[in-house]
């Protein structure tokens, strides 16, 4: 047993939210570990784009548009890559959205927006997925949560509410599937280098307040958390389930 253990060939990947920032990290770190991957997001130019990059690894990749806030449109897309790839061994629920602004002025359809992209959309692509996981009596989710399913932070309302959420609903599902053969955990990712979060780097004060509060005083890097994606991915984490892990330069210790 040596690096098998995180060998990824011949499983299939879907990645939600994987045309830019985490998730499309997280697309290229399974691909990298030898696995397929259904890129989904919104943008065809995205879509092409990240898939392609895939494809120059030697693996199998196609775009499809995947809309989360709707069933109708998460389980015709997840049919779609079912008739592509034959099966989904890997999924990676990642796709969000945040909106920040002060609890007592938070608008009821921002709250709404956040809430159904980040919570109930992982719930939503979960059933159309695991289903056919169980049916083969294996499979992986990983749900992307973050520090605030675990810390507050002002003006993070929603996002933080459904982090929180992503955390317990990873437990709930890993308690459901665990003799099922299917292994649920969470990544807690702290503030990354993408250009998602272009406007906070460029903000001087937020910059130096993350660095600050962080004990290893620095953001993360997008090529750091390929590792831990694919560890829980791999067979390595097998008899890991219903876990959040943090990854957050020790955020998370105070």
């Amino acid at each position: 047993m040596g690096l098998e253990l995180f060998d990824l060939s011949g499983k299939v990947a879907l990645v939600t939210g994987s045309t830019r920032g985490l998730g499309e990290v997280a697309a290229h770190a399974l691909a990298e570990a030898g696995a397929d991957v259904a890129v989904c997001g919104r943008s065809a130019e995205d879509l092409a784009r990240v898939s392609r990059d895939i494809r120059g690894l030697g693996r199998r990749s196609e775009g499809f548009s995947l809309d989360v806030l709707s069933r109708k449109d998460v389980l015709a897309g997840v049919k779609k890559i079912l008739d592509h790839f034959g099966q989904i061994d890997i999924l990676v629920n990642n796709a969000g959205v945040n909106h920040r602004v002060p609890v007592l002025e938070y608008e009821e359809d921002k709250w709404d927006w956040v809430i159904d992209t980040n919570l109930k959309g992982y719930y939503l692509v979960a059933q159309a997925v695991v289903p056919q996981m169980i049916e083969r009596g294996y499979g992986k989710v990983i749900n992307v949560s973050s520090i605030l399913g675990g810390v507050g932070l002002p003006n993070m309302l929603a996002y933080a509410s459904a982090k929180g959420g992503v955390n317990q609903m990873t437990k709930v599902m890993a308690l459901e599937w665990a003799r099922q053969g299917v292994r649920v955990n969470a990544i807690g990712p702290t503030y990354f280098e993408t250009e998602l979060v272009a406007q906070i780097r460029n903000d001087p004060e937020r910059f130096n307040f993350i660095n600050e509060r962080t004990p290893m005083g620095r953001w993360g890097q997008p090529e750091e958390l390929k590792g831990l994606v694919t560890f829980l991915a791999a067979p390595a984490s097998d008899f890991i389930t219903g876990q959040v892990i943090y990854i957050d330069g020790g955020w998370t210790v105070w």
